[in-house]
């Protein structure tokens, strides 16, 4: 963390702007600890710097250290003292006040002095860094003002849904931000009930992870009715699931990061679709996914918005970058991390309409809404229920729209993940030399068979998704895979 304060002290004083630290593991449990790194525009720090965030980790004594700042210094022709400051925050973590110490010591290694901003949620801070740069009014107040306010534009006109909308607030930093945002919410037709509010484990038994891996009502969930609207974010909030339990007890029905994605490309085209005088010809919307993307998912987008669809490699970084090419931008991963981009000139011509036009205000309200920064839980509840309530659905109306194709994800281990290389986003194996040939040939006698398989990018693990229509079949085309990397990518102990 003292490392990472220098670095981004080094940016800040390198484009005289201000960025961002937030100490989080977000989904992973209560004991782990980590870092997200935040550029001046609010989003994740730039790939070009990303070489210097591991020269300086990797730095083998006080020495080396020292070195790689001043190679970095030198680089980047950063003389301090120059305008610049850092704003560090951190979740609900026992470690997190101690850590972020150790990141503003770093900052003022630098010469600058940092703005310790305590509790908040991963994507406030974004949001922050963001509004603070483009000199807009930025405190946490001001964040719930503006959320607040846009959805009440957005569902003006509309009727409630009529029901409590239940949240799991992964016992992180989300339940305290909720509570304070829950009460300007109530007058627009929202009311939340907010449960797994700090009583019990970080992420344990519990939030958005949780649910898309087990697919087991979160704790505290256990008398909620079958049908109600639920939504489980994470322990930074940067996370969306909504969910409804099922009958018989124990089991949830997920709306899962695809899910949203599409909802959030059919409010955006609703409203593109009713700007006046043609003003929406020609605009490009696009969706962004990756290859963990279920198939019934794609398959409805082609066959049914019209949107244009590419498939980036996994990672956010990846996603917001191509989400940056369009007009308006959709990303969700399946896990429920992802954000609606508006391109500048898009909402400069929405501004110019929005005194005549509902749907060019509705749309500039749904770029406030939906945090442009970054993926943020918060801001995703608003935008469904926003949605929902544009088209006058519950969550039945939402689970009709297509059927999800049975999956199933294996991880293999390898005494080397480099030995596999793929290509095409990720989906076709280049390296070793047969392993797609033999990928192919198991997945062509299975019915909507898909298959591919990924290293992971923190240890010597193969990852192998599969997808089928039945769920036995996906299981048994995942263990054929999971086989054949183990026999030619050099598999380590027995075969899966």
């Amino acid at each position: 963390m003292f490392r990472c304060g220098i670095l981004m002290a080094a940016r800040a004083l390198q484009t005289r702007q201000i960025t961002g630290i937030c100490i989080t593991a977000s989904h992973n449990p209560a004991p782990d600890n980590g870092v997200k790194l935040v550029e001046p525009t609010g989003e994740m720090l730039c790939q070009e710097w990303e070489a210097y965030a591991n020269e300086l980790a990797n730095a083998g004594s006080d020495a080396e250290l020292a070195a790689a700042v001043q190679g970095l210094l030198g680089r980047e022709g950063i003389a301090a003292p120059a305008p610049g400051t850092v704003l560090i925050a951190h979740d609900t973590r026992p470690s997190g006040p101690a850590l972020a110490a150790a990141a503003a010591a770093g900052v003022r290694c630098l010469g600058l002095e940092p703005e310790m901003c305590g509790l908040l949620t991963t994507p406030q801070l974004h949001w922050m860094v963001m509004r603070r740069n483009r000199g807009e009014p930025a405190g946490e107040a001001d964040y719930y003002a503006a959320l607040a306010g846009a959805y009440a534009q957005l569902v003006a006109g509309t009727q409630p849904l009529g029901q409590t909308l239940y949240v799991d607030c992964a016992n992180g930093v989300g339940a305290p931000k909720l509570a304070a945002l829950a009460g300007q919410l109530a007058p627009a037709g929202l009311t939340l009930e907010l449960r797994n509010t700090g009583d019990g484990v970080l992420n344990g038994g519990c939030g958005s992870d949780f649910l898309q891996k087990d697919r087991q009502l979160p704790s505290q969930f256990e008398g909620v009715a079958a049908g109600a609207r639920c939504c489980a974010v994470d322990g930074d909030a940067d996370r969306l699931m909504y969910f409804t339990p099922l009958e018989g007890g124990g089991k949830a029905l997920l709306y899962d990061g695809d899910r949203i994605a599409v909802l959030a490309a059919m409010l955006v085209k609703d409203l593109i679709s009713a700007l006046p005088g043609g003003a929406g010809a020609g605009v490009r919307v696009g969706i962004i996914q990756t290859a963990y993307a279920n198939g019934a998912a794609s398959d409805y987008i082609r066959d049914n918005l019209g949107c244009g669809v590419e498939v980036t490699p996994t990672g956010v970084k990846y996603l917001h970058e191509a989400a940056h090419r369009y007009d308006v931008g959709v990303y969700f991963e399946a896990n429920g991390h992802g954000t609606v981009l508006f391109s500048k000139a898009f909402l400069e011509q929405m501004q110019q309409l929005a005194g005549e036009s509902k749907a060019a205000a509705d749309l500039l309200a749904l770029s406030v809404v939906i945090n442009q920064a970054v993926g943020d839980a918060i801001s995703g509840i608003l935008m469904v229920e926003a949605a929902l309530r544009q088209r006058g659905w519950g969550l039945p109306q939402w689970a009709a729209l297509y059927a999800d194709l049975p999956s199933r994800q294996l991880k293999v281990m390898v005494a080397d993940r480099a030995a596999i290389v793929t290509t095409d986003a990720e989906t076709r194996v280049a390296e070793p030399r047969g392993l797609q040939a033999a990928i192919d040939a198991a997945v062509a006698g299975v019915p909507r068979g898909r298959s591919f398989v990924r290293p992971s990018g923190t240890e010597d693990v193969v990852r192998v998704y599969a997808e089928a229509e039945s769920q036995e079949a996906a299981d048994a085309l995942a263990t054929e895979v999971a086989r054949l990397v183990h026999a030619k990518a050099g598999g380590v102990g027995p075969a899966p």
